[in-house]
């Protein structure tokens, strides 16, 4: 195994892991703190994640609690969930932010996998951008030959189709999760 081929590979499975981070944080009926770790809060003056300053616990069966470290920023967290874009209400009581998750309605389920169809294009488009990327470096490589360049173009094909396989088993089961 050569160092492209290596690299190529590092970079598919650095994008099927970026993929299924961003689809754990798309909402279903079961609450996941993925759903609000990522969101960011104006920190004394500072952009910080949720993930960075609180601890995020789930009270079946659909509710986040938020458990804030500094009292101070309560309030700048209760805010900034409510400014996100996934349109939640907090209530805050003592150091603790609650979100109720309501019932998805089918309306909001339709929503929420076109979203994630969506982002897993967005994710394929990367894949083959990192793909083209790799065949243009191995056509330029002068010390390969005709046949070398031709097995490493399969080799990049190869890792390409399984890291699809992968972004759909991926996509499946989100739908499937948003769908229950």
């Amino acid at each position: 195994m050569n160092a492209m081929e290596s690299s190529f590979e590092s970079e598919a499975d650095r994008i099927l892991a970026d993929l299924k981070r961003e689809l754990s944080g798309v909402r279903t009926n079961r609450p996941s703190a993925a759903l609000v770790e990522g969101i960011v809060v104006d920190y004394y003056g500072q952009q910080t994640p949720l993930k960075h300053m609180s601890s995020v616990s789930i009270a079946l069966p659909r509710e986040i609690n938020i458990q804030v470290w500094d009292k101070g920023a309560v309030s700048a967290v209760a805010k900034a969930v409510e400014t996100s874009t996934l349109k939640l209400s907090p209530q805050v009581q003592g150091n603790v932010v609650r979100i109720h998750l309501p019932e998805l309605s089918a309306e909001r389920r339709a929503e929420f996998i076109k979203h994630v169809k969506k982002t897993a294009e967005d994710y394929r488009i990367r894949l083959r951008h990192a793909r083209d990327e790799a065949n243009r470096k191995t056509q330029g490589d002068v010390a390969l030959t005709e046949d070398d360049k031709f097995s490493e173009k399969e080799r990049v094909q190869r890792a390409v189709d399984k890291t699809n396989d992968g972004i759909e088993k991926a996509l499946e089961a989100k739908i499937k999760e948003i769908k229950s």
